[in-house]
């Protein structure tokens, strides 16, 4: 550690967002606990930081037809009303977007959820300019089958949780 606290909470001015890039697969976790992601509705046990391919994937989900795993994504950047992930270069999410690749052709289910840590967004879309070797991953991990789902977030100084679902723009 370099710093002994931790940057949390930033206030824009016209909207509060959280700064935490930990809380993305917590906030999932819970959603999911709560029936509050119908997509995912036939898995009843939510695993956490799962061993996969070449990575620690953040959920996995166990249900009757099988397994999906899930990473989950930290978005702060939204220019215009879209969220941009990444907001810089990520070799690491590219590798994730590699091992939920695998997972679809081990015949598992694969998605990807993006977290808008704020509520102004209306949209999500990968941030070409920042990382186009990471958006060209998840390109193909669409064309593999892995599912991308986008969420923002209503944030107050007292809690963070999921709201809305987002369009996804490729």
């Amino acid at each position: 550690r370099k710093t002994r606290f931790d940057l949390a909470l930033v206030d824009l001015g016209f909207t509060l967002s959280s700064a935490d890039a930990r809380l993305p697969n917590g906030l999932v976790a819970e959603a999911l606990e709560l029936g509050g992601l119908g997509q995912f509705a036939e898995y009843s046990k939510v695993n956490r930081e799962v061993p996969f391919g070449e990575s620690r994937l953040d959920l996995m989900l166990d249900g009757s037809n099988g397994r999906c795993y899930i990473e989950t994504k930290s978005v702060t950047l939204v220019v215009d009303g879209v969220g941009l992930f990444p907001d810089a270069p990520t070799e690491r999410g590219a590798k994730h977007m590699r091992s939920l690749d695998q997972a679809v052709a081990e015949g598992h289910r694969a998605a990807v959820v993006f977290v808008v840590q704020r509520s102004d967004a209306v949209a999500f879309a990968p941030h070409e300019t920042a990382d186009p070797n990471f958006c060209s991953a998840l390109r193909h991990s669409l064309s593999c089958g892995v599912e991308v789902f986008a969420y923002n977030c209503r944030v107050s100084e007292q809690s963070i949780e999921l709201d809305s679902p987002l369009p996804v723009r490729l």
